[in-house]
């Protein structure tokens, strides 16, 4: 292909066949369209196509801002050349995430001179290494790095000093306690902490050296923001309180965000929280634009006062319930004021305890609640209403059903809900000699089949007929929600009181929580009606005891055909998967499937599965969980040998420690060449080292994929990456 780019013969209706080349688009279309084309492919390959394309590729909006987060194929060398080509024009780059480029290649950024910001976290970065780019990025404004062993901030020269000191925005992962590079930066006014430190550093006296003098170190006089997301451990709370000390000394007088993510029990309430709350509310220029505290440091009378100021667009009260207080009340009471709330994070809060005893700290939703927040916030974007309970038994295609209520959020794009908000009506009690229960009963699972032999192929037509008829009981419910939203891309579905099996920096849950009644009515039926949401992107399913089959997923897929991460715990019966059938069948329609991740008890990784796991060619990322789960290496061996883009592959299952560590060893040799993005974790879910194995990932896939967790309205946020789809698409 010389100077000419493919052409398309289009024809629309009766009109004559006309020869169109895409070179007779406008600059302005070709420059939208190339903004999708990775960054190295578009710098150094595209421009080579023809000469038109070489032109538009020297285009400063292309070469401007250059992202390489998740381009997992790109290496050293291509980074190196990337670096060459556009350093003179570079103002802003994205390496995060980028784990396995090499310190020489990261000291090539010294070349590009007219950057402004840089984002390094998850790159291998020295203290001396960071005093050469800083020395030499004199036009430096926002930096995030990591802080590892070893950070010695006296190593920094004299000029990389000075180009901290005009940094406006910092973000930090700390890994060891450590202020980090905080203490330069005198004219910070945002800042951004992951305190992601272990709990053997604090046995070493990590943050006791921190105490000796210098907890006035940090600089916040001219902070506007501030957030700090902490992972669990005694040392990251003690880091935080550390961090937060310099509060009490002079309050910032212009601060907008304060974002703090504490797991577990929260340090003690500092005393100038409240002072700090004042300031916020008080100021005459700008208004509260984040708010996320601690469960026990927010009361109603905090919330209150932020809210007579001004309602925040990105508000968490993730749990913060307690005796007297309640955030659902204090928000629906404010009335009109909440017009400017985008992101709603209202995970563990409802308006009670349900009548029937559902689990400890869970609360109930009611429908009537949720209109009224509908009313009162007419343009949210996310909201999180998991780890709550909706048990109202209301006839379908009535408008009070809560799915109803969330339809008239017209423009949500990522919800998170609990399973029993798909329930229509009151679980039947339970009763032995009801034989028609019974046969309906979660124990189905465990029951020996009639027939014993291959089961009857069902032509996939056949098949779409049985689950349309069966979606008519579930779509009167569901389908208020499906033509109420027609942007939401990510949607959550976790049964209440669900826990992982592998959480962070503990041993690994040997007993599977009890389900909730009202949950067990939500099964096949309901994830066949979310076929209807055609522009999903995102979807989670966890703790679905009513699935028995899993024909529905199958429905669901074939529908959702922009599904591009998929993450399933815990589905139907725990005492064995008997879903696999269906899940085999549905991995083939996953054609943009990228992110796969599938906790569920006694899972079998044979070939079959991984012979229709290589048909997702888009495939990224991969995680298995299975307690008493088996893998047949040769069956993992092959695909990850045929999927070429499969750059992550995390197993957490049975066997034994040789045969996970020789499986992972046998796939870093013959892989990492060819993928220098590669991490392959292989280790037994059980053994007492599981958690010292997790410290040692990429913090990327930890955090994205690896861990489960409600990631909806948990960030704040704009918008969610992905462009709103095209209504007009049938």
């Amino acid at each position: 292909m010389e100077d000419q780019i493919e052409t398309a013969l289009c024809c629309l209706g009766s009109v004559s066949q006309t020869t169109v080349s895409i070179s007779d688009f406008s600059d302005e279309i070709l420059l939208s369209i190339l903004r999708y084309v990775p960054s190295h492919d578009l710098i150094l390959n595209v421009g080579r196509v023809c000469r038109k394309l070489q032109i538009l590729c020297l285009d400063k909006s292309l070469r401007a801002h250059v992202n390489m987060q998740k381009e997992y194929a790109v290496n050293d060398d291509a980074v190196k050349q990337l670096l060459k080509n556009i350093s003179g024009d570079i103002q802003s780059l994205n390496l995060s995430g980028c784990y396995w480029l090499s310190g020489s290649t990261v000291e090539q950024l010294t070349r590009c001179k007219a950057l402004t910001r840089l984002d390094l976290s998850g790159c291998r970065l020295t203290s001396v290494r960071l005093s050469n780019l800083l020395s030499s990025l004199r036009c430096l404004t926002s930096l995030a790095l990591d802080v590892g062993q070893g950070f010695d901030l006296h190593q920094l020269s004299a000029e990389g000093k000075a180009a901290l000191v005009r940094l406006q925005e910092l973000k930090q992962t700390l890994l060891t306690p450590s202020y980090g590079v905080v203490p330069c930066c005198s004219g910070l006014r945002r800042l951004c902490l992951y305190l992601e430190a272990s709990e053997g550093l604090r046995e070493a006296g990590g943050c006791a050296q921190l105490m000796v003098g210098q907890s006035s170190v940090p600089h916040y006089q001219n902070l506007r923001w501030f957030s700090a997301r902490l992972a669990p451990g005694e040392v990251n709370r003690t880091l935080l309180a550390l961090y937060l000390a310099v509060f009490s000394m002079r309050v910032p007088e212009g601060l907008t965000g304060l974002v703090l993510s504490v797991p577990g029990p929260a340090p003690p309430r500092p005393v100038a929280v409240m002072a700090l709350m004042k300031s916020m509310a008080s100021s005459m220029i700008n208004t509260v634009s984040a708010l996320q505290l601690p469960r026990t440091w927010l009361d109603g009378g905090i919330l209150s006062m932020v809210l007579a100021h001004g309602c925040p667009a990105y508000l968490n009260v993730s749990r913060c319930s307690s005796p007297g207080f309640n955030p659902l009340h204090a928000l629906l009471s404010a009335g009109h004021k909440l017009t400017p709330l985008r992101s709603l994070n209202l995970r563990g809060c409802g308006r009670g305890h349900p009548a029937e005893n559902s689990g400890k700290g869970e609360e109930e939703m009611d429908a009537e609640s949720i209109k009224a927040l509908s009313e009162c916030c007419p343009h949210l974007n996310h909201l999180n209403l998991s780890a709550t309970h909706y048990h109202q038994d209301t006839p379908a295609g009535q408008d009070g059903h809560l799915l109803g209520a969330l339809g008239h959020l017209s423009t949500l794009c990522s919800l998170s809900l609990p399973v029993c908000a798909f329930s229509q009506c009151q679980p039947m009690a339970v009763n032995h000699q009801n034989t028609e229960f019974a046969s309906r009963s979660l124990l189905l699972g465990l029951k020996k089949s009639s027939r014993i032999g291959v089961p009857t192929y069902r032509p996939p037509a056949e098949l779409s007929e049985v689950v349309d008829e069966e979606q008519q009981d579930a779509a009167p419910c569901i389908q208020p929600l499906i033509q109420g939203c027609p942007y939401l891309v990510e949607l959550e579905l976790i049964g209440a009181g669900f826990s992982s099996a592998m959480p962070r920096n503990e041993p690994a849950i040997r007993k599977d929580p009890a389900a909730c009644r009202w949950s067990c009515s939500v099964g096949d039926r309901a994830l066949a009606a979310l076929g209807g949401m055609k522009f999903l992107r995102k979807l989670t399913l966890a703790h679905l005891p009513g699935v028995l089959k899993g024909t529905g997923l199958i429905e669901l897929v074939r529908g959702c055909k922009e599904l591009c991460s998929l993450s399933l715990a815990n589905l139907g019966s725990l005492k064995t998967m008997n879903y696999t059938q269906a899940l085999v069948e549905a991995l083939s329609y996953c054609t943009q499937l990228r992110d796969l991740r599938l906790e569920q008890p006694y899972f079998n990784g044979n070939a079959v599965f991984f012979e229709a796991l290589s048909q997702c060619l888009q495939l990224q990322r991969l995680c298995l969980v299975s307690r008493h789960g088996t893998f047949q290496p040769t069956a993992v061996a092959t695909f990850m040998q045929s999927c070429a883009d499969v750059i992550m592959c995390h197993m957490f299952m049975g066997g034994t420690l040789v045969a996970c560590k020789t499986l992972q060893k046998t796939l870093l040799d013959s892989l990492s060449e060819s993928r220098p993005a590669l991490s392959v974790v292989i280790y037994p879910l059980l053994h007492e080292d599981l958690a010292h194995v997790i410290r040692g990932m990429p913090l990327c896939h930890l955090d994205e994929i690896t861990l489960f967790k409600s990631r909806v309205a948990e960030e704040p946020t704009k918008v969610l990456r992905w462009p709103r789809p095209n209504l007009s698409v049938d």
